[in-house]
């Protein structure tokens, strides 16, 4: 047999072997830098908006329809609708559906984007609900009415219909809603201010804070009693449960929630802040004005930035920190603060 020839058949010239090297060193050359850019890009896309003045974003939105002034109600749509925008246009987009890379590697920001989701899913309901309506018989705003629904769309849909697509259809609709509460020569956009309908917002934000403190709190794992029929001697539930059982986060979880808690605080946060001035009168009537500004102080320091590339569990007083225990200490006072300001509110 000829050594030579087989040689050459099997192997191919030398000039093939090196364009075949070649090529496979170009496919994994270009392989290597798009994983190195992705990686780039997805820190980038990674970071948290900014937080933004609600008064001067309210007048920026005023100077943009040509509206003299800011009427009640105004500053809590356009921040609505200002968190809405900022959930879709951030940086790298509403990243919550995506399925290729980058994207489809994160998961810190499409927790943050599904914390401030349900907050917009609140207060859309709150304003259809409550702050649009006189009282229990009056007509809701058709405006909101049909908002709400496209905010309930599912999250992480990516095709027909795309969620951004959903999401932006329900945000101009508050935007319309809003473009009517300071129409001089009509009333059928109405937003109005009272005790009890901030009261009644206040006490879903006290529910959502409690849930997010309790599976942060969860992060180190304890024993736990069940309380669920404590203070009802008739109460009753559908299934049995332990009297006692271990509660524990599980650690593939800890990021999740982390991110998920700063997006609610940060879109909460706004609209504490836009509350104080559309609930301006109602709040200094009650002496409430303070109460408020001091959760969302206590807010304020879950936007603190990370210095730490991962979410730390450390055990409690040990030598690592924990930061969803620092997160659930901040949402823990501010929860504490609403209870206070709704028992405010409350009083005549």
């Amino acid at each position: 047999m000829n050594w030579k020839f087989w040689k050459t058949s099997y192997y191919g010239t030398n000039a093939e072997s090196s364009t075949l090297a070649n090529i496979v060193r170009i496919l994994f050359g270009l392989i290597a830098l798009y994983l190195i850019a992705a990686i780039i890009v997805g820190a980038w896309w990674s970071r948290k908006p900014d937080l933004f003045d609600v008064a001067a974003n309210a007048q920026a939105y005023a100077a943009e329809e040509g509206v003299d002034n800011i009427v009640t109600g105004y500053t809590i749509a356009t921040t609505f609708h200002r968190i809405t925008d900022t959930l879709l246009h951030k940086t790298g987009g509403y990243l919550s559906n995506d399925r290729f890379p980058p994207g489809v590697w994160l998961d810190n920001m499409p927790n943050w984007e599904f914390g401030a989701l349900t907050q917009v899913r609140d207060m859309s309901r709150s304003m259809r609900i409550d702050f649009a309506r006189s009282q229990s018989q009056s007509a809701e705003d058709k405006d909101l009415q049909n908002a709400e629904g496209h905010f309930f769309f599912d999250n992480s849909s990516w095709m027909f219909p795309q969620t951004e697509s959903e999401y932006a259809e329900g945000n101009k609709l508050v935007r319309s809603y809003a473009q009517r509460l300071t129409n001089k020569a009509a009333s059928d956009g109405q937003f109005y201010a009272r005790a009890d309908n901030l009261q009644s917002w206040l006490e879903g934000v006290e529910s959502r804070l409690g849930n997010l403190s309790q599976q942060l709190s969860a992060s180190v794992g304890k024993r736990q009693l069940d309380l669920a029929l404590a203070g009802d001697a008739n109460a009753t539930q559908s299934t049995a449960t332990e009297l006692e059982g271990d509660v524990k986060t599980s650690w593939t979880k800890l990021d999740d929630i982390f991110f998920e808690a700063r997006g609610h605080t940060w879109a909460l946060i706004h609209l504490l802040r836009a509350v104080e001035v559309d609930f301006k009168d109602v709040l200094e009537d009650k002496n409430a004005s303070i109460s408020l500004r001091q959760i969302v102080r206590e807010l304020e320091g879950t936007q603190e930035s990370l210095l730490s590339p991962i979410i730390l569990n450390g055990e409690g007083l040990g030598l690592v920190a924990n930061h969803s225990l620092v997160m659930a200490s901040y949402i823990s006072r501010a929860n504490a603060g609403i209870s206070d300001l709704r028992d405010l509110l409350n009083r005549g």
